[in-house]
């Protein structure tokens, strides 16, 4: 598939599976695991692990797995609806090690009643992990969606637990 705006992808092994990076001019546009929800498909861009954000996105990448970070500096360059992206803000927000429920993102975008609406941008998020939508939950606690499966987002959810610590 032909994406203008991007320039440039590569490809990692993670311990949760293969997953593709694209990068823009201005930062990472998407980081999707083969096969999960949303994804774009065979992206018909130059394989360039070296770009210069593709090769930060990668090393940042790989100490999160080792539990030595829980954030991320990458630049985003994420496309979406003005209002996808005020909830992908405030899933940047969302501490390492910790869980928020889709209701108090919509409490915290100001759209109180808006929680489907919520639910499908956190689903629709291109940037998996860095804009971390696996730390919202079901409003009872439930594990609820997770566009690359429960059991990856459990997974997550796992390591940052014992990074926070």
């Amino acid at each position: 598939m032909r994406h203008p705006r991007l320039q440039a992808q590569s490809r990692l092994d993670t311990p949760l599976g293969p997953v593709t990076l694209a990068a823009s001019a201005t930062g990472l546009a998407g980081l999707w695991f083969d096969a999960q929800r949303h994804h774009p498909g065979p992206l018909e861009l130059p394989l360039d692990p070296a770009h210069p954000l593709l090769a930060q996105a990668a090393a940042e990448l790989a100490a999160y797995f080792r539990g030595e970070a829980t954030g991320f500096s990458v630049p985003l360059d994420a496309e979406g609806t003005p209002f996808q992206r005020a909830v992908w803000d405030q899933l940047r927000a969302i501490a390492a090690g910790t869980t928020t429920s889709y209701g108090e993102i919509a409490r915290r975008v100001g759209r109180p009643s808006a929680v489907r609406a919520v639910g499908a941008a956190v689903g629709r998020n291109p940037v998996s992990i860095v804009v971390p939508c696996h730390r919202v939950i079901g409003g009872g606690g439930a594990l609820t969606g997770y566009a690359g499966g429960l059991d990856r987002k459990q997974a997550l959810l796992a390591l940052e637990h014992g990074a926070a610590r």
